[in-house]
């Protein structure tokens, strides 16, 4: 799926959480300080970061982000290795990445 495809996606899922919770536009955007305009550029697939959070907090969809993107654990090996201390940078070792693809 290209990332266009995937952005207009993600716009039209918020757009249909807010008609599944019975809310317009203007509701939203009083929920959450924004436009209208904003909250429609959104459900178009072009809001930045921040906006989309902000309207999932409004239709009360943050538990989706663990979802979407899980907290990353860490195994006890790699605990042991780093000795408890939390991970600040990647290595670049991961063959994946050598070769130009994102792997998600």
């Amino acid at each position: 799926m290209l990332v266009k495809e995937i952005i207009t996606n993600l716009g039209d899922r918020l757009k249909q959480a807010r008609l599944n919770a019975d809310l317009t536009q203007q509701d939203i955007a009083d929920k959450t300080g924004l436009s209208r305009k904003v909250i429609m550029r959104a459900e178009k697939g072009q809001a930045q970061l921040e906006t989309v959070v902000a309207i999932l907090v409004a239709l009360g969809l943050t538990k989706q982000l663990d979802l979407f993107i899980p907290i990353p654990t860490e195994s006890p090996i790699q605990l042991a290795k780093r000795q408890g201390q939390k991970r600040q940078r990647a290595s670049g070792n991961n063959p994946a990445t050598k070769k130009g693809d994102a792997a998600w």
